[in-house]
């Protein structure tokens, strides 16, 4: 079979695509064949050296597509279903990945494949980032970065959606509007490349939209270069969740400057502890799932590269051009 395979750290050009032997499904496990394969950060985590992975090892945790063969001791689910998964045992950037069958969610069938690839990490994510992170309601105000990215179109809806003030920031005058066509009042974005100093700069925007108090939560996803800015925008007892590190990972510090900042909280979390029991993951993913089938949560999908392309994907999601959602298709 095709695989994008990595064989040592490095950079988006050690994405390499390969014929490579086709993995059989073991106990408990199916072999699916793929359509398509979500492109996120951790990928690109795993794929520089900053998570420890094996190599060589083939990339990408989430996809979506057939069920080809069943492993021993499967039920509940038979050859042809269409399913999409969050994490895959073998890597999703393959014509053929293995995935337990406690992680396979049915796709449902007004839902193109490609779509449903592009739901299970980044829907999931946003879910647990509003609903158990730090549960939003309408007496919150949220901080949230990268907009108009693919966790944060999410995230943006599902907080406006809980009745919570947002205050949303892009990094460039060119993705403003698709912020605001997801019902962010014009005030409530901040482009960050128009502040000089972004440490000095957000700080204040943001206690101007908040009655001089603060956001109640911030949600980072860039990491290093925001945090500073991140715990200077809460309001006292404040929290900042901090799920990723788009800009790099956030450099040891002191936890008394978030006493200084008053007395805040911070977490940083991960899906997987989100949806540690088959039954987290099945009541996530069905809320998640449900809510873009019927229209209330819009899954932009930014780009679709071929999977001989992984290169650029990688390329354009680093370099923080992108918007919405990156899917290679097969």
């Amino acid at each position: 079979m095709r695989a994008i395979v990595v064989n040592r750290p490095g950079g988006a050009t050690a994405l390499r695509l390969t014929e490579t032997d086709t993995p059989g499904p073991g106990p408990d496990q199916v072999l699916v064949k793929v359509t398509a394969a979500g492109v996120n950060f951790i990928d690109t985590y795993r794929r520089s050296g900053v998570y420890r992975t094996p190599f060589p090892h083939i990339p990408g945790s989430e996809g979506a597509g057939e069920i080809e063969a069943l492993g021993p001791e499967v039920s509940g689910f038979a050859v042809g279903d269409r399913v999409a998964w969050a994490s895959s045992a073998t890597g999703s950037y393959a014509e053929y990945a293995v995935v337990d069958a406690a992680q396979l969610l049915p796709a449902p069938l007004n839902l193109t494949l490609d779509l449903a690839a592009a739901i299970p990490l980044q829907g999931l994510t946003a879910d647990y980032l509003t609903r158990s992170a730090y549960r939003l309601g309408p007496a919150d105000s949220a901080l949230i970065y990268a907009a108009a990215g693919g966790v944060g179109q999410l995230v943006t809806q599902l907080a406006l959606a809980a009745g919570a003030q947002v205050i949303a920031t892009v990094g460039s005058g060119a993705k403003i509007a698709t912020v605001a066509e997801l019902g962010v009042p014009d005030d409530g974005i901040v482009n960050l490349g128009a502040l000089a100093d972004l440490t000095t700069g957000l700080p204040p925007r943001v206690r101007a939209l908040t009655a001089g108090e603060g956001a109640h939560v911030a949600y980072d996803g860039i990491g290093r270069d925001t945090f500073a800015a991140t715990l200077a925008s809460l309001r006292r007892r404040g929290t900042a969740v901090l799920y990723g590190g788009a800009s790099g990972q956030v450099e040891p510090f002191d936890p008394q400057e978030l006493n200084a900042h008053g007395s805040l909280y911070l977490t940083r979390p991960k899906l997987d502890d989100y949806t540690a029991t088959p039954a987290q993951l099945r009541e996530r993913a069905e809320r998640v799932f449900a809510a873009v089938a019927n229209g209330a949560l819009k899954v932009a999908i930014g780009g679709r590269f071929p999977l001989a392309d992984a290169t650029f994907a990688h390329q354009a999601l680093e370099s923080r051009a992108s918007q919405g959602k990156l899917v290679l298709y097969l």
